[in-house]
């Protein structure tokens, strides 16, 4: 309940948005492999820069 009004780091918001292009590029998979492949594509440059960003702090 205390937690209710923090604010989320720039590096967690990125961790939800990287989990969200996963399961849609998973559900993708057996519809449209073309666009699936994009979705990975996206959701791996996401996940380079929160490393990035969590090496930089």
């Amino acid at each position: 309940m205390f937690g209710l009004f923090k604010k989320k780091s720039p590096v967690e918001k990125l961790q939800e948005k990287y989990k969200k292009l996963m399961e849609e590029a998973y559900k993708l998979q057996s519809i449209n492999r073309t666009d699936s492949d994009t979705k990975y594509k996206e959701a791996d440059d996401l996940l380079k820069k929160i490393t990035e960003l969590q090496a930089n702090s």
